[in-house]
């Protein structure tokens, strides 16, 4: 940006009708006027003094003194070769611009657009802790509390050229507005080497700072932290501007030049589906009351090694009674050009694991996040097992490459439960993963993993889609009758001839079928009836017998709730019905008793494990949306 100041202008004289305008070496002088009101003679340097031309001035070079380069305006009359007056206009040229520097940021940095060629900035909110010592994230301290810090948030620099004299009566303003001011936070780096160098310049309640430029520096270092994810009242997007200001001398507001803007867009939580690569799983110990879990926990341990992936087993004295850890939280993770953290998502149901991811997952680069509701009631829906994401989808020519968040509720227009507003409107509002609500209200805990899940596979898609059907089982049983095995035992006291089930409930998984295939593009091939039955109690329905398709998915390994289903030619019909459908997608079946620990508590292995899994490969800013 060139600033020019005319020391000395003059007035035009009388009997002036031309000029010309001529400047020392470095400055551009260009005439803008319209044609149809001026008439210029053909190789004359004169312009007519008139209304409709303009005279523009620009230096590409910074000065080094003030008023080092200068532009002569000379009027001349109507008959006259030589002027008749003169005058100077002194030229300082400085230039300045705020931008992110790479890895930061993808090109061009004052608007933000998605896609391959998109462009704009990345913030990462710093929600992990990095300080052992520190009690709270990362972001609720006012200072920076550790050099780890500073590898969390994004660069932005200010270069400034010119001399510094010119700032006697300009002033740089660096500013955010309103709006903003809650959602970021940004330290100005001073250059002494220690951690109380970097000074909290913008953000929490301060909107500007005004750039000391006494030192003559040409630039300035600035670090730039999140705050807040993306909300219903929050798009994501957080506009700096820098702009150069004329002091006023007298009591009046100072007068804005230029404005110069850099835009950065806040990471989302992204959530990780089964298909991705196990890192690490979460299980309960429940040693002691009349549920124990031990002989369960050495058949995750067996699990676990196949897959070759970390066991961490939360203690009694930290769950507090309550084993189901998927429904307590979720993982995910944030991104940006320089740095990925995961990020656990803390659920609002609150019971014996509500401080389990605050006190033992978040740390450094571990990431945390929670939502409330404003009134503080919460359903069974709320918990996290109603909370799942597909596999990556093309749906109709549109891509999902990080899939679409799959949530349980009531059908539409009805009075049923339903996840908690604040937690569907931070699902909604993380963008790259648009979510999909499903009807599970018609079963007692109500969660979308009691009738879904996903494994991978070799073929088609990468995946099939596991759901729970009651068809499928009366089928399977009604095969294995007219095989004349219905005498075989399902449950001590209940047989295979019985068809005493009550409502299966098959219309309602039909109901998400259909919803599933539209929302997700799937086709009948895409997925594999799992054989399940359903007993209602009351308005709503539980698994009759292990619900085989809450199941835990490492890589190819499956760790599925023994189903103990009739027993023909001394095996279970209903484990080698599933082995038969899964095996051939290169998958191992692994089937553990949950039975006393877990299904008689109304959940199964998924509930009560959880998996931190590898990113996603691809890079959420170059979705198409």
């Amino acid at each position: 940006m060139s600033l020019g100041k005319g020391v000395r202008v003059l007035s035009i004289p009388s009997g002036a009708t031309s000029f010309d305008a001529r400047g020392t070496s470095g400055v551009k002088i260009y005439v803008v006027y319209n044609p149809n009101a001026v008439k210029k003679a053909a190789g004359a340097s004169r312009w007519t003094l008139n209304s409709q031309v303009e005279v523009i001035v620009s230096m590409d070079i910074p000065s080094s003194t003030v008023n080092d380069s200068k532009v002569r305006i000379s009027y001349y009359g109507q008959k006259e070769n030589a002027p008749i007056e003169g005058a100077w206009l002194y030229l300082t040229c400085v230039t300045w611009s705020v931008f992110v520097p790479d890895p930061f940021v993808f090109p061009l940095q004052t608007k933000w657009t998605w896609g391959p060629e998109g462009q704009g900035a990345v913030l990462l909110v710093n929600c992990d802790r990095d300080s052992p010592g520190a009690k709270d994230m990362d972001s609720a301290y006012q200072y920076v509390q550790s050099y780890a810090d500073l590898e969390d948030m994004s660069l932005m620099i200010l270069r400034t050229q010119g001399p510094s004299a010119i700032f006697a009566d300009y002033k740089l303003v660096l500013h955010i507005s309103v709006a903003d001011v809650n959602k970021v936070r940004v330290f100005h780096a001073s250059g002494s080497g220690s951690l109380a160098q970097y000074k909290h310049v913008l953000g929490s309640d301060k909107r500007s700072y005004v750039v000391d430029r006494s030192s003559g520096q040409e630039e300035d270092t600035f670090y730039v932290e999140g705050l807040a994810f993306p909300d219903a009242d929050f798009s994501g997007l957080v506009s700096f501007h820098v702009t150069l200001l004329e002091v006023s001398d007298t009591n009046a507001p100072d007068t804005p030049i230029f404005t110069d803007t850099v835009v950065f867009r806040v990471a989302p939580w992204i959530m990780t589906p089964n298909t991705l690569q196990p890192l690490e799983v979460f299980v309960c110990s429940m040693e002691r009351g009349s549920n124990p879990n031990g002989d369960f926990l050495e058949a995750m341990r067996a699990l676990v090694r196949k897959a070759n992936c970390k066991l961490t087993v939360c203690p009694e004295v930290e769950n507090r009674r309550d084993r189901w850890i998927q429904d307590e939280m979720e993982f995910g993770y944030v991104e940006a050009p320089h740095k990925m953290f995961p990020v656990v998502f803390d659920s609002p149901r609150d019971r014996g694991l509500r401080d389990f991811a605050f006190r033992r997952i978040l740390g450094p680069d571990f990431g945390y996040v929670t939502r409330v509701p404003p009134h503080g009631h919460v359903s069974s829906l709320d918990s996290f097992g109603n909370l799942d994401v597909s596999p990556p989808v093309t749906v109709q020519g549109k891509t999902y490459p990080l899939g679409r968040i799959l949530i349980g509720s009531s059908l539409p227009r009805s009075d049923g439960r339903r996840m908690t507003k604040a937690v569907r409107d931070f699902l909604y509002a993380q963008k790259v993963q648009p979510p999909v609500e499903l009807y599970s209200d018609w079963l007692s805990v109500g969660h979308v993993d009691e009738f879904l899940s996903f494994v991978p596979a070799s073929d088609r898609k990468g995946f099939r889609l596991l759901l729970a059907s009651p068809d499928a089982c009366y089928k399977l049983f009604k095969e294995k009758q007219r095989e004349g095995h219905g005498k075989a035992a399902q449950f001590a006291g209940e047989w295979l001839s019985q068809d005493a089930f009550g409502t299966h409930r098959g219309c309602c998984i039909d109901w998400n079928r259909h919803t599933l295939k539209e929302e997700l593009g799937l086709t009948e091939q895409d997925i594999i009836d799992i054989p399940q039955l359903f007993m209602l109690k009351g308005s709503r329905a539980d698994a009759f017998f292990p619900d085989v398709v809450n199941m835990i998915v490492l890589g190819k390994h499956l760790g599925i709730p023994k189903p103990f289903g009739p027993i023909v030619d001394g095996r279970c019909c209903l484990e080698e019905k599933v082995r038969s459908l899964l095996e051939p997608l290169g998958l191992v079946c692994i089937f553990i008793n949950d039975f006393f620990s877990y299904h008689t508590l109304l959940g199964e292995i998924h509930c009560g494990t959880n998996v931190l899994r590898k990113p996603f490969s691809f890079k959420w800013w170059n979705m198409i949306l």
